[in-house]
């Protein structure tokens, strides 16, 4: 395995499709639908300043006992701004990371993807289980051929 891929900026997706921290949850919910995404991380300003998921999005309501009809709930989804609905400290790696510890963090914490920044904190990619996954098919393909 000499030209082993062993660290997270190997194996992440780079450059990933993200949301302004003024866009609304409605706006939210219909990139990641359009993009064929999970999660979004949420910029201001060019800097990150939280990332917000599906799962997130499709929870967050006003509350169970709304009597809301499906356009009033619509509307005000549309004027709540992302950021009410993400999490502002999300779980962040270095490209330089090994990539084993970054599967360890997604799955000692039942995390579906984590943030890749540089030492400046600039936002370079993300590291999903799919990268995860990705990258032990590549290394159990390796071991297959004796590399």
């Amino acid at each position: 395995m000499a030209n082993a891929k062993l660290t997270v900026g190997d194996w992440m997706t780079s450059n990933p499709i993200t949301i302004d921290a003024t866009a609304s949850v409605i706006e939210a919910l219909h990139m990641l639908k359009e993009r064929n995404v999970r999660r979004l991380p949420v910029m201001k300003s060019g800097r990150l300043v939280g990332v917000v998921t599906e799962k997130m999005l499709l929870s967050y309501s006003p509350g169970k006992a709304t009597s809301l009809d499906q356009w009033e709930l619509h509307y005000l989804l549309s004027k709540t701004p992302v950021t009410q609905a993400m999490n502002p400290k999300p779980h962040t790696v270095k490209p330089s990371t090994p990539i084993a510890e970054a599967a360890k963090l997604l799955h000692d914490r039942k995390l579906n993807g984590v943030v890749v920044v540089n030492d400046a904190g600039d936002l370079v990619g993300i590291m999903t289980t799919t990268n995860a996954l990705e990258a032990l098919i590549g290394f159990a393909q390796e071991a297959a051929k004796g590399g």
